[in-house]
């Protein structure tokens, strides 16, 4: 019975000791920071080798525009959640975050947003990533992305950044994004189809980078059938008729190509 008092004795001082070692590592440790300011930024753009909208140089601005003064600030009061805010608010930036090291350098990692079509329309043009989040052109770097120009029916101006917001635009967006992926994904047409273009009924028109055909694509739809009927009048059509004869191939009828 003793042992057992004793073992719980030794217990509880154990426990105490052990809270008051942590409590007082926690106030040195936090004393120790607040005392450390901020001596440097350092920005990281982890995906620079895809897109070139933002650098490290413009980030620096941004912060120091919007946030003013952090060099020489204690690191327990840089608001870094506000920093990220700041970042992100850029449209092209996807995403931000911000960290303090023991150093006291302020480390910024920058993701871009990744264009995957740009749209065209009179009033100007914007990008849309693969999420159909819509963002517009900058004025530093032009990625090299498919271009849809013509009668594209997303109420998005030149000036909009956001997701694109009624069902009937997104359902748009997701079949013409089918189209659009599918051209990725083949090496001979991504090359080789350079804008697609929306037409007043909704058809789209398929115009390639040489020759003076273009294909009367219809709607997305059907989308490897068409391409097959693109690839037999190359291989078949022209070796017969010669580049130049016709000005619009449609590939919107089953089992046919009709050439005008």
């Amino acid at each position: 019975m003793m042992k057992n008092c004793w073992k719980y004795i030794l217990l509880g001082l154990f426990t105490t000791v052990f809270t008051v070692l942590v409590c007082c590592s926690f106030i040195a440790g936090r004393k120790l920071r607040g005392s450390r300011v901020c001596e440097r930024i350092e920005v990281v753009i982890k995906d620079s080798l895809e897109n070139h909208f933002v650098s490290a140089s413009d980030v620096k601005k941004f912060i120091d525009k919007s946030y003013g003064k952090y060099t020489g600030i204690p690191i327990d009061s840089i608001d870094l959640v506000r920093i990220e805010e700041i970042v992100c608010g850029r449209s092209a930036v996807r995403s931000s975050e911000a960290y303090m090291t023991k150093d006291g350098t302020l480390h910024v990692d920058v993701t871009q947003r990744k264009p995957v079509v740009r749209f065209q329309k009179k009033d100007g043009g914007f990008y849309a990533d693969a999420e159909g989040y819509i963002f517009p052109l900058q004025s530093t770097y032009a990625s090299h992305v498919q271009i849809i120009d013509g009668a594209i029916p997303l109420a998005a101006n030149s000036g909009y950044k956001g997701q694109i917001a009624s069902p009937r635009e997104k359902e748009w967006f997701r079949n013409v994004m089918e189209l659009v992926n599918y051209m990725e994904g083949q090496a001979q047409w991504r090359d080789k189809i350079v804008q697609i273009h929306v037409l007043g009924d909704g058809d789209l028109m398929l115009i390639p980078r040489e020759g003076d055909e273009k294909f009367l694509f219809g709607q997305p739809c059907g989308i490897e059938d068409k391409f097959m009927k693109i690839k037999r009048y190359y291989t078949a059509v022209i070796p017969e008729k010669g580049s130049g004869k016709y000005k619009v191939v449609d590939l919107r009828f089953k089992g046919q190509i009709v050439c005008r």
